[in-house]
This record gives C-alpha cells, structure tokens and sequence, in this order.
C-alpha cells in the first residue's frame, strides 16, 4: 500500500513537473520575438511576390521552437513583394545569434545569406518583447528550364497564330495549358520546372478587359436589333447625294465614330453587309469603300478606351482613364482621318468616277425602305442605357471605378429594360471564342513574364534607347507599327505592357505616360499595315469573300500600307512635339 502511494506520488509530481517545463517553454517564447520584415525586388526594382524566404541563425536554417517536433519554417511575400515574419524564440538567441536571411524563388537565382541588424523595440502591450530586423533583397533572373521552355511556348503561340496554322483561340489555348501542366507535372517535383503556377496565372488574366468586352458585346447585340446601325449607312448615302467621293468620306466617318464608342471589329460586323449592297448597287469593287472602312475603324477606335482592344487593355494595364485617351489621341486621330480621305481621293479617284449613279431619288427610296429603324422602343431605351454608360466612361477616373463595372451593369439592365431574353445573349451575342482567347493569352504572357523573357526584351530596348525619351518614343511607335502588322496586335500589346512599365520607370521623363500613347498608337495604326493586323481587317475581307468579293494579302496591303505609314509618321511628329 505504502509503496503504491509513493509511486503516485512520484507520478503526480513527474506530471507537475513536466506541465511546469512546458509552461515555462511556452512563457518563454510568448515573451521574446524576433520581427523580420522587408520587401523582395526583382532588378528592375519591381516587387516580387511568393518568394520564398528562410531566416539563418548563425549560418544554419533557423530551427522554430517546437513542442517535441522541431521543424525549419518558410515564410513567402504578398502580391506587394512586401513581408513580416515573427518568430517567438528566446532573448539569448537574438542577442547573441548571427541572424541572416535567404531568399528564393523559381526562375531567379537565390540570394546570399543577407546579414541582419537587430534592433530592440522593445515591450508591447501584449507583453511580448520584440526585437525589429529589416531587410531588402533584390533577386536576379535566371535563364534556366523554365525560361526556354517558356521561350518556345510564347514563340510557338505567335508563329500559330501568324501563320493561321491553327485558330488562334486554339494557339493560345494549347500553350497555356502547355505551361500550366509542365509547372504541376515536372515543377512538383523540381523548381527549376516551375513555369506559372495556378494562382500566377489566374493574377495575369486582366479581368478588366474580359468583363468590359462582354458588356460591351451585349449592349450592341441589343442595339443591333432595332436596326441603327444600318439606318446610320443609308443616312450616309442620303447625304451624299450621289456624290460618290463625299459617300467615301462620310461612311469613314460614320465607321471611325462608331469603332470610338464600340469595339471595331462590332462596327465592321454590322456596316459591312449595308455597304457591300451600296457598292454593287453602283457596279464598283465593295473594297473601293470597304477597306477605307476598315482602316476608319482603326482610327477612330485609337481615340477612345474602348474602341479598340490594344486600348482596353493598355487603360487596364496602366490605369489610364477614358478621358486621358480622349485628350490625347483625338486629335492625332482627326489628323490622321484628315490624311485618309485626301489619301482616298487619290488611290479611287478613277473608281468614284467610274460608279453608275442612275437615280438617286430611287436608290434613296431603297435603302430607307431596306435599311430603316426596326424597333424605335428599343432603339430610345436602349441608346438611353449606352449614353449612360458612355457617361460612366467619362467619369469612371472620378468615381475609382473600372469600365468593366459600368459595361456590365449597362449590360444588365439594357437586357432588362428592354425584356431580351438573357440566354439567347450570352449564347449568341457574346464571342465567347475571342474572350476565351484573351484569357489564355494573357496566360502565355504571364509565363513569359515570370520566367523574365519580357524583361529581356525590356532591357535590350533600354540599350538601344540609352535613356534617351524621344529615342524611346520613335522605337515603341515604329516596333509596335510594324510588329502589329505582321501579328495581330492584340498579342502584341499583351506583351509590350509589362516592358512599356518597366521602360516608364527607367527612362527620364517617361512618367508623363507618352510611352503608353506611343504604344497604343503604334499597335492601333500599324494593325492597317496588312490583313491579317487587326481582327476588324480579318471579319471584314472574311464576309467579303463569303459573298465573292476577294482580296489578297499583297493587294491590301499595296492599299494600305501607304495611308499606315503616313498615320505613323503624323505619330511621330505629334509625340515629339506634345512631349
């Protein structure tokens, strides 16, 4: 019995006394932290987010504080490149302890060990007594596995979709499914593999633009059923009366002033079919109005956020608003509209003379009867929710709210108030195709630029220009003019914007945003240069041929390419003397 009593004795004591060990470790480390914090940059100064980072303490990972399970610890940035660790430990340790950081991260070489200085601030109101060490580390690229085979993807993408080998929906959708199997495959189980993560890719995609090219998609579907757009081609004839070089010119303005306020490949989409009946009507080629139509289209969608989509997305990109791209690109627009009609009188003049205009009056009477308003009702409503979101457009900087915000809510009450059937929109008004194709490219660039093939290229530019702003300028105009007519300049843009902003830090003077215009003008104007340039010049030959009216690459741009190369030229004198 005595001897039973004292082993619970011993038991009960034993258990005391380990309680008390375990008390006294836990009051220790909740009395004694160490702070580290600081931000992670890359060497263009850019924060870094998900880099890894591992506290050293005298020249060894620093084991945390455990509980009978001892561990080594990784702590990663934010999305500001910005970080703050506390690690509860003992006051000896910081005191005495040589405390060093690590940093890493996939396609960039890890940092050395980064010695700390630690400084007491001391207790706070919690009763913890905390020492504070801050640290900033910049990380350089490196070229390994994940920067080639991203290279071959982002390259393969734009050869497939140059060449038209296959749609470039599927050219983009094959390469971002590309890079995100081989991160989540071969990167599982080694870094050097790991392209673009899941999350990564979802932080590339500018849902900004998604979402305003389909409420912009459903506000025009809508439109479009009361028949303005085609009444708006007949109201041209009317006021022509006959005159067949003033018809030229007021459908290039129609089409420029509606490519500025919907998207021009819409615009195209609509006025194409109208004009093509005008054309034969007259027994001349449809391309003696349709391709000034289709370069009028480019040009008026440059002067707004939301005519063309290199412009949608260099305003998301950079934060410009709708009244900035109002202000300066108007008037080179107008300018460049100004060249065009001259430049069409001389390149149709013999066409114009040519068109049979037999009875004017008769032809009139046709198109209006052909060609009028449908659905007043509609057309009132509906016209009443595009201006107020126009009207949101212009004041989206004031109100801090992105132009998506105001498509989508325009969207969803025009399809309201004027009782559509919301399924039979989204199904047949929304081209789910082109959105589909944004989001995986917007994936492929993310990969080229978290791998550093962008800054590559951003740094070669830097050389060339040699931190000169008006050299700059000249090189963003003419690279994206020319490169936007050889590629569609949808990609291209995608991939000027992060080099465009690593450009506007490095160069002196760059912060008044020209470098944003000179590429927006660039990408725009310089998609007339050819065919395949802009998606408007792709929809619109498209239906031509459909009907029998064929163009060739080397003919259109015979055409074209002069009016293109005297746009960027205008360019080029305007940007230099603005800036």
């Amino acid at each position: 019995m005595r001897r039973h009593l004292i082993l619970c004795l011993i038991l009960i004591c034993s258990i005391i006394s380990i309680s008390g060990i375990s008390s006294a470790e836990k009051t220790d480390s909740a009395k004694d932290a160490l702070v580290i914090q600081g931000k992670i940059l890359d060497s263009a100064g850019s924060a870094l987010s998900e880099a890894n980072i591992l506290p050293y303490l005298n020249g060894k990972p620093f084991i945390a504080m455990g509980h009978g399970a001892e561990a080594e610890k990784e702590y990663s940035t934010g999305k500001n490149g910005l970080f703050r660790i506390e690690i509860p430990t003992t006051e000896d340790k910081i005191k005495s302890g040589k405390w060093e950081l690590k940093v890493t991260r996939p396609s960039f070489r890890p940092s050395q060990l980064t010695a700390l200085k630690v400084f007491d601030d001391g207790v706070s109101e919690d009763g913890v007594h905390r020492w504070i060490a801050n640290a900033s580390v910049q990380l350089k690229r490196m070229q390994g596995a994940a920067f080639w085979i991203a290279l071959i993807v982002f390259l393969g993408v734009y050869v497939l979709i140059a060449f038209e080998i296959v749609h470039r929906t599927l050219a983009a959708f094959l390469g971002a499914a590309l890079v995100l199997f081989i991160t989540h495959t071969f990167g599982h189980f080694d870094e050097a593999y790991n392209i673009l993560t899941w999350d990564q890719a979802l932080h590339s995609v500018d849902w900004n633009v998604i979402f305003l090219l389909m409420g912009m998609m459903i506000i025009v579907g809508v439109l479009k059923v009361s028949g303005v757009f085609q009444w708006l081609a007949y109201k041209s004839f009317e006021v022509a009366r006959g005159n067949i070089f003033l018809l030229a010119s007021v459908l290039c303005v129609v089409t420029a002033t509606v490519s500025a306020f919907l998207d021009n490949v819409t615009t195209m989409l609509l006025l194409t079919p109208v004009t093509m009946e005008i054309a034969l009507v007259l027994k001349i080629s449809p391309f003696v109005f349709l391709l000034p139509e289709i370069l009028a289209s480019n040009f008026g969608g440059t002067a707004t956020l939301i005519g063309d989509p290199p412009n949608i997305m260099i305003g998301s990109y950079a934060g410009i608003t709708f009244n900035d791209f109002v202000i300066n690109l108007t008037p080179v627009v107008v300018a460049v509209m100004v060249a065009q009609i001259i430049y069409n009188k001389f390149l149709y003049g013999a066409d114009y003379h040519k068109a049979k205009v037999e009875d004017v009056p008769k032809m009139i009477s046709f198109l209006k009867e052909k060609y009028k308003i449908t659905d007043s009702k509609l057309l009132y409503l509906g016209g009443a929710v595009l201006l107020g979101v126009i009207a949101l457009f212009v004041c989206h900087g004031f109100l801090h709210m992105e132009v998506s915000v105001a498509a989508l809510f325009g969207a969803a009450l025009i399809v309201l108030l004027c009782k559509m059937d919301i399924v039979e929109m989204l199904e047949k008004e929304i081209e789910w195709p082109s959105l589909i194709f944004f989001i995986m490219l917007f994936i492929v660039v993310g990969a080229a630029e978290q791998t550093g093939i962008l800054q590559v290229i951003a740094d070669w530019i830097k050389e060339v220009c040699q931190g000169k702003l008006w050299l700059a300028v000249l090189v963003i105009l003419w690279v994206s003019g020319f490169a936007s007519a050889i590629i569609d300049n949808i990609p291209y843009t995608a991939t000027m914007l992060p080099i465009v902003l690593f450009l506007n830090k490095v160069i002196p003077g760059a912060e008044s945003g020209v470098l944003w215009w000179a590429l927006s003008l660039g990408a725009c104007f310089g998609g007339n240069g050819t065919i395949i340039g802009a998606s408007a010049n792709v929809v619109t030959t498209g239906i031509a041929e459909k009907a029998g009216h064929k163009i060739t690459f080397l003919e259109f741009m015979k055409q074209a390419a002069p009016i293109t190369l005297i746009s960027l030229i205008i360019s080029s004198v305007f940007l230099l003397l603005r800036y």
